[in-house]
């Protein structure tokens, strides 16, 4: 039996405010460090939140997680 292939994820864009504050707070490189899914997902947890107070709230949580290192979506990650 062959395995069952999930369809992937469509590639997320960078908001321009993101970007901004990734250079803002010297967070570039750690962000480009993440693997292409944590990149991807935070992504798409910033853009599809509807209100701008939550794609702010999410924004200040990636932020934070890409200063603390070894956080991933709240969850401890060991790359």
């Amino acid at each position: 039996m062959s395995p069952v292939l999930r369809p992937l994820r469509k590639r997320e864009t960078m908001p321009d405010f993101v970007g901004q504050a990734l250079d803002e707070r010297g967070l570039r490189n750690q962000y480009d460090a993440r693997p292409p899914y944590q990149r991807n997902d935070y992504l798409l947890w910033i853009n599809k939140a509807k209100r701008d107070e939550t794609k702010r709230k999410h924004l200040d949580q990636m932020l934070e997680e890409l200063e603390a290192g070894g956080v991933y979506m709240g969850m401890k990650w060991g790359g």
